[in-house]
């Protein structure tokens, strides 16, 4: 039985390929995973006089430009990307996102200023948004209707075990060790990325025909030299609908271009709304704000467990979540998983805090229960949240908004996730130092309950939806 599954859904012999690029491309979010688990480790010790491993000590002002201006660099890597992949193709837009995740490494070794670090998070910025719009796009775009979901869920999956491979490196490897081990990765991903060919709807747009179909084919594993009747024709018709939707939407870009009424009309307003909602659930639910500051929450409430430890638990925990995700997210769809998700990420966030509240604000004491509640309570937090809002919301997103402003309008909805980032990175530090960790979460509870009710009425199931609508 085992053995067996290896033979079926996205291992069957026809998705091989599809399923070994897409390992190949995220590669590069592993590595952005790992500057992003880089931080929360690192942070108590540049804050301290004794353990910091450079030659200055930052405050809590700098720690919050630290933490939050990763986001600025991703609005920029949002439309630079955005601009790249459809002017130079998918492929150009692959390549270039090793060049700034490559500069962070040797920033951060060469850092003599916090000035330094600043630009370091910058280049990382970058290389995020740059894979959050081209990534979804040339997944979707290689990727069978019937197997996208899981294999745009393995993004999702890179990014957190990058993490929880940042999280173990930075808590346990010396700071100048981790550049020299860390700056192969991207090289390594730079040269598998030449070993996969443009995606085809791509090269039908510069009407490339042939090569357009010797991608399909690259992609749909039937390009032997005695492919079976059967993958012949399903690779035909999947080639004929492509053709005429490509040569549909070349038309009327070529006779109309775009206008705003292709996007004020009720089918496209719906879906950058829709975007709009998840982005916001994706961020001000709290759970990239708690992956950047997790040392610093297990530090506030006081838990018996070195805080490290605890956030090396629940790195493990995003994984998991991903996974459940991946299993999940073509079985039973796309909304469920998002209702779940948002559901439980209010939950856990209203119960972390009120433990939060008495660790913080009262004399109780919660020994009996520090050694494992904090860390059990954000662990069913990071799993509800990599189930659906997380590792959904760009399914969705894809999915969601017609093919005509799908690129203009992702790229819109990313930007403004950048800008909410930032924002949540820059206050949740100084909302934790003035307003206190319990007041902090009860705010991204009453967001996550927002979220449930938009998810509930307004998000449609997009689970085998083409991607041609």
């Amino acid at each position: 039985m085992f053995l067996n599954m290896f033979n079926s859904g996205i291992f069957e012999r026809k998705f091989r390929r599809q399923l070994l690029v897409t390992l190949s491309a995220i590669l590069i979010t592993l590595c952005h995973g790992i500057g992003l688990g880089w931080l929360s480790p690192m942070l108590p010790k540049l804050q301290s006089e004794l353990d910091t491993p450079l030659d200055f000590v930052i405050d809590v002002n700098e720690a919050s430009w630290l933490g939050s201006v990763i986001s600025l660099g991703g609005v920029t890597g949002n439309f630079f990307f955005s601009f790249i992949m459809n002017r130079f193709g998918r492929k150009v837009a692959l390549y270039g996102m090793a060049l700034p995740n490559t500069c962070i490494w040797f920033l951060f070794y060469f850092a003599e200023s916090i000035e330094w670090l600043y630009v370091a998070r910058v280049c990382a910025g970058l290389t995020g948004g740059g894979m959050f719009v081209v990534l979804p796009i040339f997944i979707g775009e290689i990727a069978d209707n019937s197997i996208r979901g899981r294999l745009c869920s393995f993004f999702t999956l890179a990014v957190n075990t990058g993490i929880l491979l940042g999280f173990i490196i930075s808590s346990y490897v010396p700071y100048h060790v981790i550049p020299c081990v860390v700056v192969v990765l991207p090289l390594c991903y730079l040269l598998l990325a030449t070993r996969f060919p443009e995606t085809p709807q791509q090269l039908l747009r510069w009407g490339r025909e042939e090569d357009a179909q010797r991608s399909l084919k690259f992609y749909c594993n039937c390009d032997g030299p005695t492919p079976s009747k059967e993958s012949e024709r399903a690779y035909q018709k999947q080639f004929d609908e492509m053709r005429q939707a490509i040569q549909q939407q070349t038309k009327d870009e070529h006779n109309e271009g775009l206008t705003i009424a292709d996007f004020c009309n009720k089918r496209a307003l719906k879906a950058i709304t829709t975007g709009l909602m998840l982005m916001i659930g994706n961020i001000f639910t709290g759970t990239f704000a708690f992956i950047n500051y997790m040392s610093n929450i297990f530090e506030r409430v006081h838990t018996q467990l070195e805080p490290n430890t605890n956030t090396i638990i629940i790195g493990a925990v995003q994984i998991v979540g991903t996974l459940a995700s991946i299993y999940l997210v073509d079985r039973y769809g796309r909304k469920i998983l998002l209702v779940v998700s948002c559901v439980g990420s209010a939950l856990g966030t209203t119960a972390f805090g009120v433990y939060a509240f008495y660790a913080e604000e009262t004399n109780m004491d919660l020994s009996a229960f520090s050694a494992w509640l904090p860390v059990t309570i954000m662990a069913i937090i990071i799993f509800v949240a990599n189930v659906g809002i997380i590792s959904v919301t760009m399914v969705v997103l894809v999915e969601t908004l017609p093919q005509k402003i799908r690129s203009v309008a992702t790229s819109a909805c990313l930007g403004c996730l950048s800008f909410f980032a930032f924002t949540s990175l820059k206050s949740f530090p100084l909302m934790m130092e003035y307003l206190g960790l319990a007041a902090t979460m009860w705010g991204c509870a009453a967001v996550s309950a927002l979220c449930v009710f938009y998810v509930v009425v307004f998000v449609e199931e997009t689970k085998g939806r083409s991607m041609y609508d």
